[in-house]
């Protein structure tokens, strides 16, 4: 009995890695994110805005990761649950 053989899965992997690399990734975890990158001042602006808007007790909305960059430049992401039960 002949084995057929496996798909080329070459498509697919460059695909997938185009997606990736576009930054185009679907979160496993359920919370929608986004990632800034702005000036100090504004970046506490867009936490506080992010705060108020989507609660954290409602929403578990939080800073996920954050990092200075040169010019006095903050790139943090937030992250929250798309909708309160």
């Amino acid at each position: 009995m002949r084995v057929p053989a496996k798909p080329r899965l070459d498509g697919l992997k460059q695909a997938l890695d185009k997606k990736r690399a576009n930054g185009h990734r679907l979160p496993r975890d359920g919370f929608l994110r986004e990632t800034f990158s702005l000036p100090r001042a504004e970046a506490r602006a867009k936490a506080r805005e992010w705060l108020e808007r989507w609660p954290k007790q409602a929403y578990w909305t939080e800073i996920e990761s954050w990092c200075e960059r040169p010019g006095d430049v903050i790139e943090f992401t937030m992250r929250r649950l798309p909708s309160a039960d």
